[in-house]
């Protein structure tokens, strides 16, 4: 038997692919995530108080989705309702990180795949107009720069953030910052639609070149949001079927009785199924379970998306064009809240910390991400973090095996399976330092 490896570049952390071939037949393909971190073990018998500021540290890109759902969990364990300030404001924190990821997915680590070049910061002059590649960089580091200045402006810091608390969030917004905000936002948003443009016309070169999006075969999807508009603050969890039916909703904490979660031996990152079938998250679940997006130019990228590809889609490589729509919105989204007033009320509420149990759910822009603690004598005795990335390895090894089989015949190894296999993972942007928990 041959085992072909692949290192992977341009995504969170460090994994690999291994793909084992014998006698030309695709064997088993596995994504192997090659970390340990072992937070969960870290937190115990920490204090209870201190976890939204610890929890950030598990991800330098996640640190935001980790620092709402902590303060959700322990808010549920102590029995606290936030005033509707602090949920906008916590909204547009988290519409900051997915502006800044989805930028960094798109422009960053899979544009290059769309245009064939290693690196959209270091184009040959052979490979075509530098003068055009230079542009692309720059204004994505543009967009990518407004969701960085978001998440600091609503988290009081952008690695890190510590303004979501207990029972609200530490302060308003104040107007002058909010319209200095607003003007880059609306700056923003023509090159991020343009760049989208661009992409979505490289996307479908990119198809018509290799003769496919990728495994379409019908799977199941999992999202904190359902229904008409996107709310990534999370409050259940929803199931869409193959069939484009909504089949399961249920709540944070009964996740175990829906999701089946299974050790590797291949990868230090687990896996999901929903009753044992492939599950998938990420952009392409929320864009298949969406009614709108509920802002205008999104919904006419989304309305563009249906009428090409319909509802549901399955095809991976289209999870990046779902993340495209998903960029327009937290632009545009973030434009409405930040015309409301965010600085008129007070921005937290009392409470009385106690030992329990809670659950915390948020909508990251990788998919559901859930923190679950047990509190006892005010210090965590348990705590668990249930990853969006692990949700997905099913499918990504699934998309794998169909890549290999495409290029692996019994005569030879087609040199396409290299980009292949980064062009699926990257479709589904996993996080290796979460997922190894």
């Amino acid at each position: 038997m041959t085992t072909l490896t692949f290192p992977l570049s341009r995504i969170e952390g460090h994994a690999r692919v291994e793909i084992e071939v014998q006698g030309g037949e695709v064997i088993s393909a596995h994504f192997q995530a090659t970390e340990f971190r072992g937070f969960q073990y870290l937190v115990l018998g920490a204090p209870a108080e201190q976890m939204p500021v610890i929890t950030p540290r598990i991800c330098g890109v996640c640190s935001t989705a980790h620092h709402v759902a902590s303060v959700k969990a322990l808010e549920d364990i102590y029995g606290v309702t936030p005033p509707n300030l602090a949920i906008k404001i916590r909204e547009l924190l988290m519409l900051g990180q997915l502006l800044q990821n989805q930028a960094t997915s798109l422009f960053i680590f899979t544009m290059p795949d769309r245009l064939g070049v290693a690196s959209i910061f270091h184009v040959p002059e052979q490979d075509g107009d530098v003068n055009e590649f230079t542009s692309v960089a720059t204004r994505a580091l543009q967009v990518r720069q407004a969701g960085t200045h978001l998440i600091a402006l609503a988290g009081g810091q952008f690695i890190h953030p510590v303004k979501a608390v207990i029972g609200g969030v530490t302060t308003g917004i104040k107007e002058a910052d909010a319209a200095a905000m607003h003007a880059e936002l609306e700056a923003a948003l023509p090159v991020a639609c343009a760049l989208f443009d661009y992409y979505w016309e490289s996307s479908l070169a990119l198809s018509e070149r290799l003769g496919t999006w990728g495994d379409d075969a019908p799977a199941s999807y999992i999202t904190a949001i359902a229904g008409c508009c996107p709310s990534f603050y999370g409050s259940q969890l929803h199931v869409l079927h193959p069939d484009g039916s909504v089949c399961t909703n249920f709540e944070p904490r009964e996740f175990r009785e829906y999701l089946e979660f299974a050790e590797t031996e291949t990868s230090y990152a687990g896996q999901t199924s929903f009753m044992g079938e492939v599950i998938r998250a990420n952009s392409l679940a929320r864009i298949n379970m969406m009614a709108e997006m509920g802002t205008p130019l999104a919904d006419e990228y989304l309305r563009r998306f249906r009428e090409a590809f319909g509802q549901p889609a399955h095809a991976i490589l289209l999870f990046d064009l779902a993340r495209g729509i998903e960029l327009v919105y937290a632009i545009e989204r973030a434009l409405e809240l930040l015309a409301e007033p965010l600085d008129y009320e007070d921005t937290d509420v009392p409470y009385t910390p106690r030992d329990g149990e809670g659950y915390g759910l948020v909508e990251a822009p990788r998919g559901p991400l859930i923190h679950h603690y047990r509190v006892e004598n005010g210090l965590i005795a348990h705590a668990e973090f249930i990853i969006p990335t692990v949700h997905n390895v099913l499918a990504i090894e699934r998309a794998l095996k169909v890549a290999a089989n495409r290029y692996i015949t019994p005569e030879r190894v087609n040199l396409e399976l290299e980009r292949a296999v980064g062009r699926v993972v990257r479709a589904f942007d996993p996080c290796i330092a979460c997922a190894t928990h």
